[in-house]
């Protein structure tokens, strides 16, 4: 599926943005702007069931990485990845061949209903979340942040959670970094524990945690988050 873009600034080197379940490409209404002063001409993708992009009847991680890898351009200089949006880089990776890639508290473990994964309150958020539950939850985040949850979850295909449910309980820690790779976490992450960090770096990938952040690493801490990209950008 050819999935909607958006596009900030028009520099020589490319950046490419993948954001996570519920979301769209507005969530990076600051990194996109952030990454253009830097000389990069930066693209943010929709995944299919969210934003402008097409529905479909299916939505796995590997739907997800097809459409990706189907839209957007090879040979990027930088690709960035958060949560759903991580696990989706990891899966396309080696068909995007980005010259480095960056896994913002990636999706690569789905706790169990036992462990607190329900896709069903995924779902169910859209039509009862409040903009006060979302400032609860999300304390740091300016209330432009606060005004564009409301309005992807607008947008979002709530059933395209039920992709998700087949990999719940799964480990998908990739097995090496197939280009230079950073694992950016939240602090904590309650999708990648210390004990999986550690064995990302064991297989080669640069992990850092953003000290106090929530999971939305670049709406929590946007300083934090672009500080934490030191090197890789």
């Amino acid at each position: 599926m050819q999935l909607h873009t958006h596009t900030w600034g028009a520099g020589d080197r490319v950046a490419l943005l993948i954001h996570g379940i519920m979301a769209d490409h507005r969530t990076w209404r600051r990194v996109g702007p952030a990454l253009a002063d830097q000389g990069y001409r930066v693209i943010a993708v929709d995944l299919r069931g969210h934003g402008a992009s097409g529905r479909a009847d299916v939505y796995t991680p590997q739907d997800h990485a097809d459409d990706v890898a189907e839209t957007l351009p090879v040979g990027a200089e930088l690709a960035i990845g958060h949560s759903l949006g991580g696990l989706t880089l990891s899966l396309a990776v080696e068909r995007l061949a980005p010259r480095r890639a960056v896994y913002s508290d990636p999706a690569w473990y789905l706790a169990t209903r036992e462990e607190g994964f329900d896709p069903g309150q995924f779902a169910a958020f859209k039509t009862t979340a409040t903009r006060e539950q979302i400032v609860a939850l999300n304390p740091r985040w300016e209330s432009v942040d606060v005004d564009i949850e409301l309005e992807t979850l607008a947008a979002w295909d709530e059933s395209s959670v039920q992709g998700l449910a087949g990999f719940v309980g799964v480990d998908l820690l990739p097995a090496r970094p197939l280009v230079p790779s950073l694992v950016q976490l939240a602090d904590p992450s309650f999708l990648v524990s210390q004990k999986r960090a550690e064995v990302l770096r064991g297989r080669g990938f640069e992990v850092r945690t953003v000290k106090g952040a929530g999971h939305t690493i670049h709406r929590d801490d946007f300083d934090g988050f672009m500080a934490s990209l030191d090197g890789w950008i």
